[in-house]
């Protein structure tokens, strides 16, 4: 993919008492309209504080949850989270409720000031990528700043119709980090480069995995993905999580992946979740008939950790087990454990969004890069072009 502009390409004069609109990721948890995690907002500091220092105004754009787009509706508001970035920013946040009405309020913000948008997923137009409500958002900026990663996958007006109106669009901080690494992986890997694929479903995964099987030389597979492969090579898996109707997907991803495709040794199993007492590990090709699996056993941790010390360049995506349920959390802890000490070794280490990025919480700074978008980044692993980044300029 050909380079884009980022925000480092602007001239200072381009930006200094400028209108930036800016889409921003602030998706962030709420409890009794308080934020409880602002690593969202907290990613997006770098972008915001420099065009702030260099005297733009800016205009935040951002989707909050899942609402119906039929209008206001007080649990997925914005206006919630602007107590939490005033706090971050050290600064006052202008709320603009409407952005059909909000081009006065953007023309009055002082230099350095920073405005927030209500939930642009309020309006109908924002999902379908209607040109009209792309308009009224590109009315209240001079030109745009796309640092939405997470939201990259999703051809909506704030992501992308609005792009293609507002010139110069280019990229942010955490948005230019995200390509960078995650492309950098894919084009130019340093070898080994090894894949650890988990999570509950092998739907969500086979493009992944299509994709990877050419450039990786080694794909460690754990969580529900596994137990659909087992199934593929005759393994009974008792009561697990698997998907039967795949089956015959895994078999052909397994004759196409080789010797490449690394499968668990064996399992940590359990009657059921809240019978975690009687948990025992038994070899992949013993799963008991009135047992389910619920992680990957310590022969495989240890096998993985071994693959993942001797890798330069590992990228992760979803865990190993039931891994909010402990003890099956195990797993999914020590590829976080060997992530990290493979990193001390010199290698690139990516956590690919989701819940392989709650799972490495405490971590944070010993990785090379957590990417903040689950379904992004995986369909950047993919290959598939992101509408958001495709419509910023090219460098």
């Amino acid at each position: 993919m050909s380079r884009k502009r980022t925000l480092r390409d602007l001239p200072a004069a381009a930006l200094d008492g400028k209108r930036a609109l800016v889409r921003v990721d602030f998706n962030v948890p709420l409890k009794d309209g308080r934020v409880t995690d602002d690593t969202r907002i907290r990613a997006a500091l770098p972008t915001i504080n420099y065009l702030r220092e260099k005297g733009a105004r800016l205009i935040l754009l951002s989707h909050l949850g899942r609402p119906k787009g039929r209008g206001f509706e007080p649990a997925f508001s914005l206006k919630q989270v602007v107590r939490e970035l005033e706090r971050l920013l050290g600064a006052p946040v202008e709320f603009i409720p409407d952005p059909a009405t909000g081009v006065t309020a953007t023309r009055r913000l002082p230099r350095g000031g920073v405005a927030l948008v209500e939930n642009t997923r309020f309006w109908s137009g924002e999902e379908a990528n209607n040109p009209e409500f792309a308009q009224l958002l590109a009315a209240l900026g001079d030109f745009y700043v796309n640092d939405a990663f997470g939201s990259a996958h999703r051809a909506h007006a704030s992501t992308e119709a609005v792009a293609h109106l507002l010139k110069p669009a280019v990229a942010g901080f955490l948005m230019e980090r995200e390509l960078e690494y995650l492309g950098d992986a894919l084009d130019k890997p340093q070898r080994p480069f090894v894949a650890v694929l988990g999570g509950a479903k092998i739907s969500g995964k086979i493009d992944v995995i299509q994709a990877l099987v050419p450039k990786v030389d080694e794909i460690l597979v754990g969580g529900g993905i596994a137990n659909t492969f087992f199934l593929a090579i005759g393994f009974s898996v008792g009561g697990s999580l698997v998907e039967p109707e795949k089956k015959d997907l895994a078999r052909a991803l397994i004759a196409k992946a080789g010797a490449k495709l690394i499968l668990p040794r064996g399992a940590v199993v359990a009657p059921s979740l809240e019978h975690a007492a009687e948990r025992r590990e038994v070899p992949s090709d013993r799963i008991p008939p009135d047992c389910a699996i619920f992680d990957i056993d310590q022969a495989t941790r240890l096998d993985f950790r071994a693959r993942i010390l001797q890798a330069k360049t590992i990228v992760w995506n979803g865990p190993m087990g039931v891994f909010e349920t402990p003890p099956f959390d195990a797993g999914t802890r020590a590829i976080a454990e060997a992530m990290v000490a493979a990193g001390e070794r010199g290698a690139v280490t990516i956590v690919g969004g989701g819940d392989s990025a709650a799972a490495v919480a405490g971590f944070e700074d010993k990785l090379t890069h957590i990417s903040t978008g689950g379904g992004a980044s995986l369909e950047f692993l993919e290959g598939k072009p992101l509408p958001g980044v495709m419509a910023l300029e090219d460098a």
